[in-house]
């Protein structure tokens, strides 16, 4: 499961990143950068295979369009690679509807003796990478259309699979390229994707205030350590 992430990154640096451009109207309404907490319901950019030169706003938490109300969104943060082509839902989205989402890091939690521990988890080649990501479009009984999208997951490489026995679907760049056009059919989408390459990815305990959504502020992406012990320890 990937349920936490962090995009510290300005929109001009993710335009340039990506030769995409914010609509400036989604500027003005809502801006969400930096977050160094992202979260599911959280509105993030993410480019979608329908417009490959605009990032759009969409919320983490998949809302599909035959849904009666929104909370079911809470429970389709992630799609599983290894079903996805199994559900009517995701299969139908993997044809159509799929986006890349740009994070700059995720976090998960390591059981230890001591409960759970955060890390955060970047890659080392690239200082913003994109998770394979799947999208759809709701409208409330009011009429308002809400976009919004799940994020791909998969088994571990060695150095996630130390923390959690999940890890998100992370993209090179030329997949990237390949998850947003239509040269590759459902199947051959989804195989492409495995796990990132264990000699580019780092992970690095974090403090324990990511646990709460509320905190978001630069002090949650940087190493911590435990304090040194004391007489009263």
């Amino acid at each position: 499961m990937c349920g936490r992430s962090s995009l510290t990154k300005t929109e001009k640096e993710l335009e340039a990143r990506f030769n995409a451009n914010f609509y400036s109207e989604d500027l003005e309404r809502y801006n969400p950068l930096p977050n160094y907490n992202v979260a599911p319901s959280h509105i993030t950019p993410v480019i979608t295979n329908v417009d490959r030169k605009h990032f759009s706003a969409f919320r983490w938490g998949l809302i599909p369009f035959w849904a009666k109300d929104m909370k079911i969104g809470y429970k389709m943060i992630n799609a599983r690679k290894e079903t996805v082509l199994e559900k009517n839902t995701f299969k139908k989205a993997v044809s159509s509807r799929r986006c890349i989402v740009p994070f700059d890091g995720f976090y998960e939690w390591k059981k230890t003796a001591h409960g759970k521990e955060p890390y955060r988890i970047v890659t080392k080649d690239q200082e913003i990478f994109t998770v394979a990501g799947l999208w759809d479009k709701w409208t409330d009984d009011q009429g308002e259309e809400i976009y919004s999208f799940t994020l791909l997951t998969q088994p571990p490489n060695k150095t996630v699979g130390e923390i959690h026995d999940r890890m998100p679907a992370i993209l090179t760049r030329d997949q990237e390229a390949l998850w947003l056009s239509d040269d590759l059919s459902p199947q051959q989408l989804v195989d492409m994707i495995e796990p990132y390459p264990d000699d580019q990815i780092r992970a690095y305990q974090v403090s324990k205030a990511v646990n709460n959504v509320r905190n978001n502020n630069p002090e949650l992406i940087k190493p911590w350590e435990s304090p040194e012990p004391t007489l009263f320890d």
